[in-house]
């Protein structure tokens, strides 16, 4: 069969319309549409066709800017929270305390005596003391190898564009450091700094600059001892920090009496040994059954504070956060103090939230999908967002630096850093942290949890114990801890804490999707049958048309490549083929020219002679014309 023949009779039986070309598929379709404009066009006079037809194009136009609009807030995710109220057991938080002081001076001060030196050696210089006012004892000689490593300067900014760095011990300055006692309010132009170095000798360094020589002294003190204690092995550095049994002097859990055995021991970088209640990595996590201080955790806790180190903890008290079971306790961000002689009270409200995942939020479960490994899985821990800024950073401090900070967990094969080992460590670590490149990155790759808990706390404090009761309250608990008669407790190292639900509810922040695919379908449903007056089944007729031109654009190509083959034929034979009759005609008119010429009768033909080749008689034979063969089909 024809193929042109086959795509007609199929174009016919999918549309049954009038025709198939595109005008006449168009004026079916106009006339048969259910979609209100089309049908006016070709009903009604000149002028109104017009009119018709440009309201249906400018409605047609309305039609798709609306449904590119709702499509684009479709996709682009949006939520709304909502927050509602319940009420249920819950379970009590973890609470993790620690000692504002991370290690006790008694027990480093053997690491830190050569620093101790330096730094008082370099307040006296600073502070610039008469010389009646020296000290007469002669001082042992200073360790100025730790100082040559990490200086600290004073800059002379009397002239701005020329300021002067003057080095605290250096003997050979031209410029002698300014006396306080001589200068004004309005004169004091110039502060201390620390300066970081590449490397020792190094031209490349870089200067912070503090307003406050109280801050210059301690940030210097921390990168000092940083530096030393990075060296201690981790078992060392517990030995050295505060005991449970020292520090934990009671504990009552509602009408339960507890004491130190059960907390869990973690070390923490910032603040030593810490100490964790209900981290529920070994038990079940406790519940609370009602509301109110009795029943909450109650702790009295000794931080002595006659044994801090005197130039690195410059606050007094504990630290203590409340989180999640499971979960690393970040104090330095999230944890809040608690002043030492005073009675602290914190009511505990919950928030829990629950974001929705991809595509509406970029949160993650687990951190499974976080490209940041994750150093806090050595403790056991759940993913969060603090844990992995941390991991990254410590990531790029290895990969820039050659070596991990000693605040933050090692990779697996990597030292933590030294002045030894790494004497430019302190100028690596300061561009790195400075770096909002490094940085962005880290916020870049990290993810919020999808569903978290958040503990609300309302604190209140008064002074404990009283003057009233002082007495038999530090005997009693000097006798529990040291079993002595004599008092070795006093106001300056006791806390209470009282930690409890202030209300027995909790509050859920929930996120749900703004729009669904059934408000999509809706929405532009609404706005096509508004504008165009259609429907589903309209834009099914308009489906059909499309398919309907597809089948008579192939038609049309196939037409268009028989044409092309039939040009191509003629091009090839440009005279009419001759006939049958024409060839036989001409064959008889050839034997007649072969009588009159003289030619030999065929049985007097004379033999080829010899090496000459045998005639090709197949060369004359009729060749059947194209198109014209048995099989071929005359039209």
């Amino acid at each position: 069969m024809n193929l042109k023949k086959y795509f007609v009779r199929a174009l016919h039986r999918l549309q049954k319309g009038p025709g198939y070309t595109y005008k006449e598929l168009l004026v079916w379709y106009c006339d048969n549409t259910n979609t209100h404009g089309p049908k006016r066009i070709i009903k009604e006079g000149p002028k109104k066709k017009l009119i018709w037809f440009f309201l249906t194009l400018l409605f047609a136009s309305l039609v798709f800017w609306q449904w590119g609009i709702l499509i684009n807030t479709y996709l682009s995710y949006n939520v709304t929270s909502s927050l509602s109220i319940g009420f249920k057991t819950m379970k009590f938080p973890a609470v993790t305390v620690c000692n504002a002081n991370p290690f006790k001076y008694s027990e480093v001060k053997h690491l830190l005596k050569d620093l101790d030196r330096l730094i008082e050696a370099a307040l006296e210089r600073i502070l610039q003391p008469t010389p009646g006012n020296s000290s007469e004892n002669p001082s042992p000689p200073l360790n100025l190898r730790l100082w040559n490593q990490i200086p600290l300067v004073l800059i002379d900014e009397h002239d701005k564009d020329n300021p002067i760095i003057l080095d605290i011990f250096e003997s050979n300055q031209t410029a002698a450091p300014p006396d306080p006692s001589n200068t004004t309010s309005e004169e004091k132009k110039y502060k201390l700094a620390v300066k970081l170095c590449s490397h020792q000798g190094s031209d490349n360094c870089t200067y912070r600059n503090f307003s406050s020589a109280a801050q210059a002294v301690t940030e210097w003190y921390i990168l000092q001892s940083t530096s030393i204690l990075s060296k201690v092995p981790l078992q060392e550095r517990i030995r050295m920090g505060y005991q449970a049994e020292d520090m934990i002097l009671a504990c009552l859990y509602g009408a339960e009496p507890c004491n130190y055995k059960n907390f869990t021991q973690i070390y923490h970088p910032d603040h030593g040994n810490c100490y964790i209640f209900n981290w529920g990595m070994d038990e079940e996590a406790l519940n609370s059954s009602n509301p109110g201080a009795e029943f909450g955790l109650k702790l009295i806790l000794d931080i002595s504070q006659q044994d801090y180190i005197p130039y690195l903890s410059s606050a007094a008290g504990a630290r203590l956060m409340l989180h999640q079971q499971k979960s690393f306790p970040f104090l330095k961000d999230q944890g809040i103090y608690a002043m030492a002689g005073t009675e602290t009270s914190i009511g505990v409200l919950v928030d829990e939230l629950e974001r929705m995942g991809y595509p509406y939020s970029d949160c993650t479960n687990n951190g499974s999908d976080v490209p940041v490994k994750n150093l806090y899985s050595q403790y056991n821990t759940s993913y969060s967002i603090q844990a992995c800024l941390r991991s990254c950073f410590q990531n790029h401090m290895v990969e820039i630096c050659g070596c991990g900070h000693y605040m933050f967990p090692l990779p697996e094969g990597v030292n933590y850093c030294n002045n030894e080992d790494n004497p430019g460590w302190a100028y690596c670590y300061s561009s790195v942290r400075s770096s909002i490149r490094h940085r962005q990155i880290c916020i870049d790759s990290c993810k919020e949890t999808c569903n978290d808990t958040q503990y609300k706390m309302t604190i209140s404090m008064a002074d404990w114990p009283s003057e009233a009761s002082e007495d038999w309250i530090f005997h009693i608990l000097s006798y529990e801890r040291d079993m002595s008669t004599n008092v070795t407790l006093d106001r300056n190292g006791i806390i209470k804490l009282n930690i409890y639900f202030q209300e027995y509810n909790y509050r859920t922040i929930s996120e749900s999707a703004s729009t669904t695919i059934v408000w999509l379908l809706s929405s532009l449903g609404g706005q096509f049958g508004f504008w165009m007056g259609g429907s589903v089944l309209c834009l099914i007729e308009f489906g059909e048309i499309i398919i309907d031109s597809l089948w008579i654009t192939v038609i049309n190509i196939i037409s268009w490549c028989k044409g092309l083959k039939q040009k191509r034929a003629q091009a090839r034979y440009p005279d009419v083929p001759p006939t049958v009759s024409e060839l036989v005609e001409a064959h008889t008119n050839l034997g007649f020219q072969h009588e009159d010429t003289g030619a030999l009768p065929r049985d007097e033909v004379l033999p080829p002679e010899p090496g000459t080749p045998p005639p090709n008689y197949d060369s004359l034979r009729v060749q059947p014309l194209d198109g014209l063969g048995p099989d071929s089909d005359p039209e």
